[in-house]
């Protein structure tokens, strides 16, 4: 492989920002596995955010990207994989598997898409120093012709617009919006561009917590709890960022709560057996990782900050942001959070739903 470009390329970041900065291209922020492609003719290689090659989990796209790529390339993007009209971010994570089978079969049964929204090299020109008004243009006429599973990003510089795709995509599973100064190069690992992310707050219970890495008498993170609509309290997501002093003072504050797993709603002491759908304690990522915890009474009362849920979960850590000794624990219930409405991604991106049915091996 000789591109202008070589991997491994850390990819250009995005800082969070509250409002929408002004002389921006505005895109859908994808929530899937970042990824910088890179062709040179019958050589095709898969970079990730760590660097780290993801070339043999996805088949499907070195197949598409051999067919719909320009010849020799670097391209910026994100694999997605799409389920029922919206992202299935778990269903992508169950893609990296080590054995070659089951890659395979998964590359069949769950195959992915990937969305370009970025051009660092096309033949002999290393485009990293262009303006990003520029790497845009000459990206759309490199995919001009590309047809499923590899899609071009919407973007516009009409404000007003990207405001209303803020408030209408989150319901395919988009995570915000973009912003990317169209004067800028393109700066590797460098958060040179903006996103705009939905934040909400919700009341949870605190029903748990796991140590700290630095010591047991240190708080990890609290397993946070919400009331369904027949009385269960039900696992939602974590708090995990807290200052050290927090994180000791609150070990202390919080024993008396400590219980046993007997009295507990969540008694995940022992493995669950069968299907994902009955797991307990241990992680569907990484098998051989602890994720038992310190039980506690559900008497206490916690408001979060989260941008948006994956079914009945927060799709990422949770933000401390007060504690609520005024809210009874009984009153955290699901009925609180705003469920954006439901969007097909077909409306966002013309036929992506379709890239991502099993691919059809009969000829």
């Amino acid at each position: 492989m000789e591109l202008p470009i070589m991997p491994p390329v850390s990819p250009m970041l995005a800082k969070p920002v509250s409002g929408f900065p002004a002389n921006c291209s505005y895109e859908p922020k994808w929530d899937g596995f970042r990824s910088i492609v890179f062709r040179d003719g019958d050589e095709i290689e898969i970079g990730s955010r760590n660097e780290r090659p993801m070339t043999r989990y996805f088949p499907e796209l070195v197949e598409a990207f051999a067919s719909e790529l320009p010849q020799r390339c670097v391209i910026d993007g994100e694999i997605v994989l799409v389920r029922d009209g919206r992202l299935d971010f778990e269903a992508l994570q169950l893609r990296l598997h080590p054995a070659k089978s089951r890659v395979t079969l998964l590359a069949f049964q769950t195959p992915a898409a990937f969305i370009a929204f970025d051009l660092l090299a096309l033949g002999d020109d290393d485009l990293t120093g262009q303006p990003f008004r520029h790497r845009r243009e000459r990206l759309v006429q490199a995919l001009a012709q590309a047809r499923p599973p590899v899609h071009l990003t919407p973007a516009t510089t009409d404000e007003p617009l990207a405001r209303r795709w803020f408030s209408e995509f989150e319901g395919a599973g988009l995570d915000g919006i973009i912003a990317k100064p169209l004067d800028e190069p393109y700066v590797p690992d460098k958060r040179t561009m903006f996103k705009v992310k939905h934040e909400r707050t919700a009341d949870c219970v605190v029903a748990g917590y796991r140590p700290h890495k630095s010591g047991p008498e240190a708080i990890g993170s609290l397993l946070l709890g919400l009331y369904a609509e027949d009385g269960s309290l039900a696992s939602v997501g974590v708090i995990g960022a807290l200052p050290m002093s927090e994180r000791l003072r609150l070990f202390t504050e919080l024993q008396p709560l400590v219980t046993t797993f007997a009295e507990h709603p969540w008694n995940w002491a022992q493995p669950a057996q069968g299907h994902d759908s009955q797991w307990s304690g241990g992680s569907r990522w990484n098998a051989g990782k602890d994720l038992s915890f310190t039980p506690l009474r559900p008497e206490r009362v916690v408001e979060v900050r989260y941008d948006y849920m994956e079914g009945n979960r927060f799709r990422h850590t949770a933000q401390f942001s007060r504690w609520r000794p005024d809210r009874s624990p009984r009153s955290c219930t699901f009925d609180q959070l705003d469920r954006p409405i439901t969007v097909d991604l077909g409306v966002v991106v013309p036929g992506l739903a379709r890239a991502t049915t099993p691919m059809d091996h009969s000829g």
